[in-house]
């Protein structure tokens, strides 16, 4: 398949009410708003295909660019590549959950995320920390250098309340991921998450909510899940 064909078919996939839920979470057109799971078929015609994904995410269309993430090579990525895309994630979802996962199934993924997590732009620095989110929850705790994943947390301790809202989100689902998914820094991580208490997003706006690590921690411990490492980052 080459790209106009997988354009017209993500487009006959799209559907009104997903593109407004997207629209809603951060997209603009272009996008078709279609929905993850119908592009499974896709993607078992195509399988990986490098090439084709770079011509898909630079067309600029949200459901494009996430298809762009499903097809793609990882190792064959750089980290001018990674930061290439990093460039075009215009919201969220293409940062944490196209480009962070992407690089997540590669060997310089910490290396690149921590330049990201240093950055001081939001986007970034929510992708940095996404990153090391699906690395924990899918890699062997022995890949990861405690005195560096330790520090990480004393930073989001110290950082958090001032940090742009995405980075927020992300650095909370860190707390709560060390304390599920990276058994020897557990008690640390439900240290760090009670000290932090309770994160205000969207201050200021109709929208404001407190994000709490804490609560979502002791939900994990309650339902045993404690340890958990998911089989695939990408779906």
């Amino acid at each position: 398949m080459n790209l106009e064909m997988v354009m017209q078919e993500l487009e006959a996939l799209g559907k009104e009410r997903t593109k407004k839920i997207y629209q809603s979470n951060g997209a603009h057109e272009p996008l078709f708003g279609v929905a993850t799971g119908e592009m499974k078929p896709i993607f078992r015609k195509i399988k990986h295909n490098q090439p084709l994904a770079e011509q898909l995410y630079a067309t600029g269309n949200y459901d494009a660019m996430y298809f762009a993430g499903v097809i793609a090579e990882p190792k064959a990525m750089t980290e001018a590549d990674f930061d290439r895309w990093m460039d075009s994630a215009y919201f969220y979802m293409l940062s944490d959950y196209v480009v962070a996962v992407t690089l997540a199934e590669t060997d310089i993924a910490q290396e690149v995320s921590d330049k990201w997590i240093a950055s001081d732009i939001e986007l970034k620095m929510s992708a940095g920390w996404s990153c090391y989110c699906w690395l924990l929850g899918s890699r062997p705790d022995s890949e990861f250098s405690e005195g560096k994943i330790a520090s990480m947390l004393e930073l989001v301790k110290n950082t958090i309340h001032d940090a742009p809202d995405r980075t927020k989100f992300a650095m909370n689902n860190f707390v709560y991921t060390v304390g599920v998914s990276y058994q020897q820094l557990h008690d640390k991580a439900v240290e760090t998450a009670k000290e932090v208490g309770p994160v205000e997003v969207n201050r200021g706006t109709a929208k404001s909510k407190f994000i709490n690590a804490s609560d979502n921690i002791q939900k994990a411990t309650d339902k045993g899940r404690l340890g958990f490492k998911r089989k695939y980052v990408r779906c």
